[in-house]
């Protein structure tokens, strides 16, 4: 005979594939963790959909799981793609953006931040401000002596007019460490004439 028994009906909800639908838990969850993201655990964001506090942890686990709830996963992923394509930086919106902010500054009389929202526009745009940053390393420890001469000769000629009083004025102080250092310039530049 027949030693077959009829398949059992599985206990519980069905399984869950990419085409359930959500619950209307489901939907505040989904819209906590995506609006909170980083502000909130996923826990939290159990809570605050109306799930209770004590499986809320197992619940968020759950539904963040795209082997048990896909539909979920999806819907997250959903929404977070809506709200980049909503509030997501472009090019043209940073620029219209601090367009508003310089506008609303110079009617509120805050001259600085409108200059300052002028500024970044003219960065953001790439070619009106260039920034320049130059860095040497080494001392003067590691430069030979003839290098020395020579900076000290481009010193002079780039040097003002002033600067020859000064020398002479520190030649007039006493030194306190009695170190000379400042005549030792001063008779550097004298050789190098």
């Amino acid at each position: 005979m027949n030693n077959l028994k009829p398949l059992k009906k599985g206990r519980g909800r069905p399984k869950a594939d990419l085409h359930s639908k959500l619950t209307r838990k489901q939907e505040k969850f989904v819209k906590e963790v995506v609006s909170n993201d980083g502000m909130i655990t996923l826990r939290e964001a159990a809570i605050n959909a109306g799930y209770p506090a004590s499986s809320a942890h197992t619940r968020a686990y759950e539904m963040t799981n795209p082997q048990i709830c896909p539909h979920i996963c999806r819907a997250i992923q959903a929404y977070r793609d809506e709200l980049d394509e909503k509030y997501g930086i472009t090019f043209k919106r940073h620029l219209r953006d601090l367009q508003r902010i310089r506008d609303l500054a110079i009617e509120n009389g805050a001259y600085s931040a409108a200059v300052q929202a002028e500024y970044r526009r003219g960065q953001a745009n790439g070619n009106i401000y260039i920034n320049k940053s130059e860095i040497r390393h080494g001392t003067i420890d590691s430069m030979s002596k003839d290098e020395v001469l020579k900076a000290l000769k481009e010193l002079k000629q780039n040097e003002p007019r002033y600067a020859e009083e000064v020398i002479e004025h520190e030649d007039n102080k006493p030194n306190k460490k009695g170190s000379g250092s400042v005549r030792t310039i001063k008779e550097s530049l004298t050789t190098i004439q």
